[in-house]
């Protein structure tokens, strides 16, 4: 019998952590324990049909626990996610903490679920989302023609900066819904500052009928962070240390789902019949590829769903062994809470 904890239970993607943990026909755990902040000790959230009243974060709350699951910001990870080691239990991380930590794996059960069998400091690390969001495409087509090169351009939904994210789009669609807002420069910044929206935005530019060209924090050489972690994350996860890979991330007017235009050279040939076989093959892919038809994945279409979607899969014309396609995956499921709770699954045997 194993003990699962949630640290971070009440935030956004622990409540999707707790509606996948219901979904499942039969879960591993015996006990499931709710961990928070002690702000949100006391409350009481529902699981599987049993009440279950959620417990401060501290030394003890792991005690008795096998696996525990961290959706909580990185420092808090930093901190918590050894204490619970510490206490017997294998840490699953969702944060940013340890994921080029060369003595924590970073998994995708789809691509390397193995990796998360060794794990010297007793934690095993998720990816970023952006990455997640197209990584079981790229590791079924690695997996056939192994991947050299890899140029992606991200388009990412506001909920990737958090609640404050989504917050500030929707008050942003709303200051400029019916309003007669214009083409020229500077309209929609009029429009937002008439509705009291200052420059206090997780945003550089405003998002509403926009497009912004940054996701992240400033890295040397103008790349942003997020651009990196596709980069550095991909390597790692494929176990390709000298992958070649540049990554553009954009911030688009989106609630949910994030949907990346991707450009991969194989060292095989590789054409799209065979393609469209890998990802058919793929129980956590869900192909999507009528473009004559109007059918290919769009956001709107993957939000609370946990398969990746792709389509619009295409032989680029002056590239050999390239192909082009488009992936979308629900960042709040698949891109976090679902692929760390199917690290915890894996490692049930573990324990």
């Amino acid at each position: 019998m194993t003990t699962l904890a949630i640290v971070g239970a009440t935030g956004a993607v622990g409540s999707v952590m707790i509606d996948i943990i219901d979904a499942r026909e039969t879960v591993p755990w015996s006990e499931i324990r709710l961990i928070a902040s002690p702000r949100s000790a006391g409350r009481r959230l529902t699981v599987r049909g049993q009440e279950i009243e959620v417990v401060a974060l501290s030394a003890g709350a792991f005690d008795g626990v096998d696996i525990a699951m961290f959706d909580v910001p990185d420092e808090v990870s930093a901190t918590w996610a050894p204490v619970a080691v510490e206490r017997g239990a294998i840490a699953v991380d969702n944060s940013g903490a340890y994921r080029m930590d060369p003595d924590v794996p970073l998994v995708v059960p789809e691509v390397n679920a193995d990796a998360a069998h060794t794990r010297p400091k007793g934690i095993v690390s998720n990816p970023n989302c952006t990455t997640l969001s197209m990584m079981a495409a790229i590791g079924a087509l690695h997996r056939a023609f192994t991947l050299t090169e890899l140029v992606v351009a991200s388009y990412q939904a506001a909920s990737g900066a958090g609640q404050e994210g989504i917050d500030r789009l929707q008050a942003e669609m709303s200051a400029v819904a019916g309003k007669g807002v214009g083409h020229r420069a500077g309209d929609v910044r009029e429009a937002l500052a008439a509705a009291g929206l200052g420059t206090d935005s997780p945003f550089p530019a405003p998002l509403a009928l926009n497009v912004v060209p940054w996701a992240g924090s400033w890295r040397d050489g103008g790349w942003s962070s997020e651009e990196l972690k596709v980069r550095n994350e991909s390597r790692k996860i494929l176990g390709i240390e000298g992958l070649k890979v540049s990554a553009t991330c954009v911030r688009v007017p989106v609630v949910t789902t994030h949907a990346l235009a991707v450009h991969a050279t194989f060292d095989s040939p590789v054409d799209v019949e065979t393609a469209r076989q890998v990802f058919a093959a793929q129980p956590s892919i869900v192909l999507v590829d009528e473009p004559r038809e109007g059918r290919f994945p769009t956001p709107a279409d993957v939000v609370g769903e946990d398969p990746t979607y792709v389509g619009r899969i295409r032989q680029a014309l002056d590239f050999p062994n390239t192909l082009d396609f488009f992936v979308c995956g629900d960042n709040l499921r698949k891109g976090a809470a679902l692929n760390t709770y199917e690290i915890a699954e894996e490692l049930v045997g573990d324990r």
